[in-house]
């Protein structure tokens, strides 16, 4: 549409309306075919929008801060408007950057898709998977992700794992919005669309920091009442009875990550539920101690979730290796 605002202009009258725009109004209003260099700028920006500034877009993309900008006045000269405002009062977008980033999200996303069936094309077992893994699962020697990992480099290196790590609610929603591939942890909220497959399961039980009045009492004087009169830290994304447990006292605290559950746990003032394996360096080290409390021990599933029906074929094999690990070592 011409920025004067003719929507149609015929051969006749093409002259009249001309002379009344302005010349780079009609070179804006051109039809703009993109180019390879187009696709790159566009990558760039989609970065930088995406993490807010050109800092971390910078680490992401392995260029200089000088290039990244220089990308992006490369890529507002081309489109003809101001994307983003950038300099001492920080980052932010122009209205015409958020529509840009729309169109870059869009156009990412379909090259990242489309390049995955090309490669299908050479083999079926190659293109991107993505896995979204809970937190502080490195410790566990029942997890043999690194075992599948190893065994798909070897059987299926075309096949390019993208792992993240991921609460355990936000695994489900992603594997039902189709974010990610595979889901690998425990959840309290199923979906009817995604399908869970159980590898093993990890045990839970009340650990109290080496400050902690109860760190240094014999196992027979502490009871489950005395320890629920203590202030608790648990993890945000419990429900059911787990959750209604804690939810009475304002001295209780909430964290989404069990890391960040450790440290308050750590501190002396909290008590807190963490996996055994994450926990016993920190018992070995004589910083933590397991409190006697059976009301709180429990084992949480680990799972292996998918999205239910057929899967391509990198999917299935990736998903498969991984739940063939651990089967061999039940």
């Amino acid at each position: 549409m011409l920025a004067c605002g003719a929507d149609r202009v015929d051969d006749a009258s093409f002259a009249d309306v001309s002379s009344n725009c302005h010349p780079m109004h009609l070179v804006q209003s051109a039809f703009m075919k993109i180019s390879g260099s187009d696709l790159h700028l566009f990558r760039v920006f989609e970065s930088v929008a995406r993490n807010g500034g050109m800092s971390a877009a910078q680490m992401e993309l392995s260029l200089s801060q000088p290039t990244v900008s220089n990308h992006l006045t490369a890529l507002e000269q081309r489109l003809g408007v101001k994307l983003c405002e950038r300099g001492r009062r920080g980052f932010s977008l122009t209205e015409e950057g958020r529509r840009v980033y729309e169109i870059s999200t869009e156009i990412a996303g379909m090259l990242d898709a489309n390049s995955a069936r090309l490669s299908c094309l050479r083999s079926a077992l190659a293109g991107k998977v993505g896995v979204g893994i809970v937190d502080c699962m490195a410790t566990d020697p029942n997890l043999r992700i690194s075992d599948a990992i190893a065994e798909l480099s070897a059987t299926a290196p075309e096949i390019e794992l993208n792992l993240k790590i991921m609460r355990p609610n936000d695994i489900t929603k992603a594997v039902a919005e189709s974010d990610i591939d595979i889901g690998i942890g425990g959840s309290d909220i199923k979906v009817a669309s995604v399908k869970y497959q159980i590898i093993y399961r990890e045990e839970h039980a009340v650990f109290c920091g080496s400050t902690h009045p109860l760190f240094h009492r014999k196992d027979e004087t502490i009871t489950s009442a005395e320890c629920y009169g203590h202030p608790w830290v648990h993890r945000g994304y419990w429900y059911g009875i787990r959750r209604h447990r804690f939810d009475n006292s304002s001295a209780n605290r909430l964290t989404f990550d069990i890391e960040a559950q450790l440290l308050m746990v750590l501190s002396g003032a909290y008590l807190g539920v963490l996996p055994l394996h994450f926990a016993s360096l920190f018992e070995q080290q004589g910083r933590l101690r397991r409190l006697p409390i059976a009301d709180e021990a429990y084992f949480a599933d680990i799972e292996v979730a998918t999205r239910a029906g057929e899967q391509a074929a990198n999917v299935a094999c990736v998903r498969d290796t991984i739940i063939k690990a651990h089967r061999m070592h039940l």
